[in-house]
């Protein structure tokens, strides 16, 4: 059985990383979206919140299941013998950090190998960062995040204000 894990803060969840997942569903036979922690980041879901919201986005896709790990995905991958991460990119800045990343990662295991999926174009200029930041200012985020979560950012986002 091919399984991939695609890793991420998801924080919360674009239509980008959404692409990422149906595309990768496809191809994989098990793809499991990993959320993790990421301590450079301020989080505006916790991590059980943006499983739930994770899980209501991929509930048309049989094969995709959602947990959380907090550490290195490495280690989550030797744990669960996993050989194949999924990362998502947008623009060369994203290749320069993921394959530093990877490179970490086959440091670390070199039996997991790293695979790029591109972004679909119609994503390329989206990130949490910057849902978030739209929200917070009041601006329309309809069709940046997947409609299942689109009232749970807004509500979030308004409780932060």
């Amino acid at each position: 059985m091919k399984v991939a894990v695609y890793p991420g803060s998801f924080d919360p969840i674009t239509k980008g990383h959404e692409d990422i997942i149906k595309r990768a569903a496809k191809v994989f036979d098990e793809l499991i979206v990993v959320v993790s922690v990421n301590p450079d980041k301020k989080g505006l879901f916790d991590i059980p919140e943006r499983v739930e919201l994770i899980k209501r986005v991929v509930k048309p896709y049989a094969n995709v299941k959602v947990e959380s790990f907090d550490g290195l995905v490495i280690n989550y991958m030797k744990t669960h013998d996993i050989k194949v991460i999924i990362k998502g990119l947008r623009a060369m800045s994203d290749f320069e950090y993921e394959f530093q990343m990877a490179l970490i990662n086959n440091k670390l295991d070199s039996s997991v190998e790293t695979l790029f999926m591109m972004t679909n174009t119609e994503y390329s200029f989206l990130s949490s960062s910057a849902v978030k930041q739209t929200a917070m200012f009041g601006g329309c985020i309809k069709g940046l995040v997947p409609d299942e979560i689109l009232n749970d950012v807004i509500k979030k986002v308004g409780n932060r204000r």
